[in-house]
């Protein structure tokens, strides 16, 4: 039996629909959520994408970035700042971008890695 996955960012509804898995990463790692999962909130870590496993489609992966999971008995919301499909990722700019952010040390240069690695990964990318 499928669960309802939202995804949503500042600016828009990213995907919303059935899927019959969610994974993302952690600070305390790897987490895969099925359908009658635990209610659970928690942080996703910078740099890295999610996944949805759907029924009868691809997988889609999507980079997000500020991100939260939350997990209720009737399904899943990620609401994240920033969101990109895959599909939409432009890998050479997100070289560019990973490389202009590891050679600045200001403020926002953390967040911008990870956001580029995030972009990179989704996109099947080594990192």
């Amino acid at each position: 039996m499928p669960m309802n996955v939202e995804l949503v960012s500042v600016e828009r509804q990213v995907w919303s629909g059935q899927a019959k898995a969610l994974f993302g990463r952690t600070p305390e790692g790897e987490l895969g959520i099925l359908p009658g999962h635990i209610n659970l909130l928690g942080a996703l870590t910078p740099g890295w994408p999610v996944r949805i496993e759907r029924e009868d489609a691809p997988d889609l992966k999507i980079a997000v970035d500020g991100a939260f999971l939350s997990v209720r008995k009737d399904g899943v919301s990620v609401l994240a700042e920033q969101a990109e499909f895959a599909a939409d990722v432009d890998v050479e700019q997100a070289r560019a971008d990973l490389h202009a952010a590891e050679s600045d040390s200001g403020e926002h240069a953390a967040a911008a890695r990870a956001w580029a690695m995030a972009r990179l990964r989704a996109a099947g990318e080594s990192v």
